[in-house]
């Protein structure tokens, strides 16, 4: 029996790789001589670089960069190992300018910058890098990426025609009067880029950057009347700078407007994030003649289908006629609608009461059991069909 196991990381405990070792534990118990293919998944927000690492057997790579505030922080980029025409780098913008960075009392996107993830794509480029893979889940930034690129070589002008050489952020974006596009670094030019993007928001407006994520950020209601004003205010010298019009493009945006930036700037395409993963990691692949795959996440309702590991899965199984089940640390609102989209069933690690402090401590153990009883069951599900 063949058994794909490609889970999305359970967040706060265990990596998408600790994940599918856990879940393979599980299967060697209940079948030692099934066949276990492991895939760890993620869909473009946290754990897609060790994801992407994994399937390929790349390299990570550490570098210290500013976080977004401008303290020291270790940040990280993946180089991918599978066999393509150029150098890849895959890096998460919330390794250098990401929520989890922050303690919640110093969250304010007025003063968050993303010039950290400048930093690890030059630390790429000076590699030899010449393909980006960047995930840009989780920010704590709304700076439309100008942080990023001033550590790009982008020149920001203030009203006097002199380099602005503080950290672009959310509040000081007005400061600029004019965008020297000409001095990006020559490398970054002749680089591709893609964005691993699930959110399909323009940059301005209700739906937009500020009024859609700026609040999880730590921006009051008046704090986003300033930062929507000073987005506006910035992608019109964006737009005249580059000549590109992005600011009502999807994912324009992500991350803050960096999806905006990116777009103008670098030229980047931007692509569903689990889609992304399971192309480089070469899932199809991996699933063909496959009896079972196993997914999960640590939460599962009925948002999960839509953009995220669990749907892309569900989704490619379905192509090949292969049963999906969904192990998740819990289960919320509206779950039972992912069996609709293919899911043959989902089951939740907590096998009774427990609090979410035990259930992250013991999470390997906790999959371990689960996985050992569904495949105990999935097999005696085969005997009676014969």
């Amino acid at each position: 029996m063949k058994i794909v196991l490609a889970p999305d990381s359970f967040k706060g405990s265990l990596t998408a790789q600790q994940i599918c070792d856990a879940m393979a534990e599980g299967v060697c118990r209940a079948y030692p001589s099934a066949e276990v293919v492991q895939v760890p998944m993620a869909d473009g927000g946290e754990g897609t670089a060790a994801a992407l690492v994994a399937a390929t057997n790349g390299q990570m790579r550490y570098v210290n960069v500013e976080g977004p505030i401008g303290d020291t922080v270790q940040g990280f980029y993946g180089i991918l190992g599978s066999k393509c025409d150029m150098l890849t780098a895959v890096i998460e913008m919330a390794a250098a300018a990401g929520l989890p960075l922050l303690l919640s009392k110093k969250r304010n996107p007025l003063k968050t910058s993303t010039y950290g993830v400048g930093q690890l794509i030059k630390a790429a480029l000076n590699e030899g890098v010449g393909k980006f893979i960047i995930g840009i889940g989780g920010s704590a930034t709304n700076d439309c990426g100008c942080g990023m690129m001033q550590a790009l070589g982008i020149k920001f002008l203030d009203a006097d025609g002199h380099k602005i050489r503080e950290r672009l952020t959310g509040g000081n974006l007005r400061r600029v009067a004019d965008i020297d596009a000409r001095t990006l670094l020559p490398a970054a030019k002749e680089s591709s880029f893609i964005v691993a993007c699930d959110v399909e928001n323009p940059l301005l407006g209700p739906m937009g950057a500020t009024y859609t994520y700026a609040g999880q950020k730590g921006a009051s209601d008046t704090d986003k009347i300033e930062l929507e004003s000073n987005l506006s205010h910035i992608i019109n010298l964006i737009e005249k700078a580059t000549g590109c019009v992005v600011r009502n493009k999807a994912g324009a945006g992500a991350a803050g407007g960096m999806g905006a930036a990116l777009m103008a700037f670098l030229d980047a395409k931007t692509h569903r994030g689990i889609e992304l993963v399971m192309s480089e990691s070469h899932f199809a692949v991996h699933l063909q003649n496959a009896d079972i795959v196993i997914t999960g996440e640590g939460r599962l309702d009925g948002t999960s289908v839509y953009g995220k590991v669990v749907g892309g899965i569900a989704e490619q199984a379905v192509l090949q006629h292969v049963p999906t089940i969904v192990l998740a640390g819990g289960i919320g609102k509206d779950a039972h609608n992912i069996l609709n989209k293919g899911v043959a069933a989902y089951f939740s690690i907590c096998t009774g009461p427990m609090s979410l402090e035990y259930a992250q401590q013991n999470a390997h153990k906790l999959i371990a059991e689960s996985i050992e009883q569904i495949i105990r069951l999935f097999c005696c599900g085969k005997v009676l069909n014969k």
